[in-house]
């Protein structure tokens, strides 16, 4: 009786779920999402001077990494950004906005500033419908803050590798921590049975307030040959000779 229970109440859950999916927040969240990470992914490509065809794959790329990985991990397969067209589209028509519209190379800053704040918008965005993915498929909160992280970073970093950066993740202005910063308030929410609008507009506002303040402000953690950093390694190295 109580596995038949279970097993009911996970059909509920999931039941509920694709409802939110298909006409609430969480399928907003994710198209809104896929734009502004496609504008980052595009408007990297004509900062490193790539043809149209290039930009057009850095758009997607950038746009549906993480939340392929994240449906990979979870077994929501095939990916959503490879069942719905609107992913594709969504991206292509960044993507050409971007290409027939960027500034002229006298303006690489201004550009510059675009990519950061598409980005830090869309780690937002898809670092909050990563966890709220992750908890519908009843992944334990630890474990759904994670991969809503992970959804969040791993459009960026495709998008770094892609044109040979270094991904912001691994040297950033408190990248990483900003998305897992808005993964916690939405397992909070969800942990406080708040609705999971509400959850996934505190998370977003979270994250992008981090990042954007980390940006401005210049906050990030320590970074290696840092001289503090390094001092400290002497002194450890010193203490154990």
């Amino acid at each position: 009786m109580i596995p038949a229970l279970g097993a009911e109440q996970v059909l509920q859950t999931l039941a509920g779920f694709k409802e939110y999916t298909t006409t609430g927040t969480l399928l907003v969240l994710e198209l809104v999402g896929t734009f502004v990470f496609a504008l980052s992914g595009a408007t990297a490509g004509v900062k490193h001077r790539l043809d149209l065809f290039g930009v057009l794959v850095l758009s997607f790329a950038t746009a549906t990494a993480g939340g392929i990985t994240r449906d990979v991990l979870i077994g929501a397969v095939p990916p959503a950004a490879l069942r719905d067209w609107r992913y594709l589209g969504i991206s292509m028509l960044a993507g050409l906005v971007v290409f027939f519209w960027s500034p002229r190379p006298e303006r690489q800053r201004p550009l510059r500033n675009l990519v950061l704040t598409f980005d830090a918008a869309g780690l937002a965005l898809f670092a909050v419908s990563g966890t709220q993915k992750a908890l519908a498929y009843g992944l334990d909160p630890v474990m759904a803050a994670l991969l809503g992280m992970l959804t969040g970073i791993g459009g960026g970093m495709l998008r770094d590798v892609l044109v040979s950066d270094i991904p912001a993740v691994l040297h950033s202005d408190l990248y990483a921590i900003a998305a897992l910063a808005g993964a916690i308030v939405v397992v909070v929410g969800d942990v406080l049975r708040a609705p999971p609008a509400a959850s996934a507009v505190a998370g977003a506002a979270c994250c992008f307030g981090i990042r954007l303040a980390a940006l401005w402000r210049g906050w990030r953690l320590p970074t290696a040959g840092d001289e503090k950093a390094t001092e400290v390694a002497d002194n450890a190295g010193g203490r154990r000779d």
